[in-house]
């Protein structure tokens, strides 16, 4: 996990002001990861992020821009997630409880906006969410959902990153995937100690459970007020 003593804001655009941004100042993964150049190449490329308004509907194309729109949106899912849960924190949740559901929020935020900034002009619109579901003063219901998130989180990169053209990408993908990973065997652990690895996620080779976009975004669906269609993506 990144601690926030590491993260640096991004540079920003007039009059724009980033959720957490002076709470929760992140690393600027352009900087570091050398993509900056990629995210120029993207912004002038002839692909285009179709929103039907009357659907609220966002279809993310395809190639490597689309993919990193699909990441992208659950990137954009998780962090609004963890902000609803740091905002005021489930009942009895102890002080190491918080210290980690902020510290993987400061990730996702991280994660989120390095997408947000790799993409430039060329990305899916800030999403609207459905958390109605979910119980955020209850410490089961906001952890067991923690744990789909973060579990199908892991699915998605595994599923999407040999979907990836350009090596750069791919390479910061498996860097997140790991920090995704991390997550949830953290989860997991506090929901039951020992299963961070379990069966439903690891089969007996030791190998993660891999999602293509469509099972990804049938299991998320629910809790997107803009519907994100990755029918156009490759799969293989």
């Amino acid at each position: 996990m990144i601690p926030p003593s590491q993260l640096t804001p991004p540079p920003l655009g007039p009059g724009t002001t980033p959720p957490l941004l002076e709470a929760v100042p992140r690393r600027s993964f352009l900087k570091f990861s050398g993509l900056g150049a990629v995210g120029v190449v993207l912004a002038s490329a002839g692909c285009r992020i179709n929103k039907d308004e009357e659907t609220n509907t966002v279809n993310v194309g395809k190639h490597d821009l689309a993919i990193l729109n699909y990441a992208f949106a659950l990137e954009q899912l998780e962090g609004a997630f963890y902000e609803k849960v740091t905002a005021g924190f489930y009942a009895g949740a102890s002080a190491m409880e918080k210290d980690l559901l902020t510290d993987i929020r400061n990730d996702e935020i991280a994660h989120r906006e390095w997408f947000r900034d790799v993409l430039t002009l060329k990305k899916v619109p800030k999403l609207e969410f459905d958390f109605s579901s979910i119980n955020f003063t209850d410490r089961r219901s906001v952890l067991t959902t923690a744990r789909t998130f973060e579990d199908l989180g892991v699915s998605a990169y595994n599923g999407a990153g040999q979907l990836l053209a350009l090596s750069p990408f791919l390479n910061h993908a498996g860097k997140i995937v790991s920090v995704e990973a991390r997550h949830a065997a953290t989860i997991r652990n506090l929901l039951s100690f020992g299963s961070f690895a379990d069966s439903d996620v690891a089969d007996a080779n030791g190998l993660d459970v891999v999602r293509t976009p469509p099972q990804v975004m049938a299991l998320a669906d629910k809790y997107f007020v803009t519907k994100v269609k990755v029918d156009e993506l490759p799969t293989h």
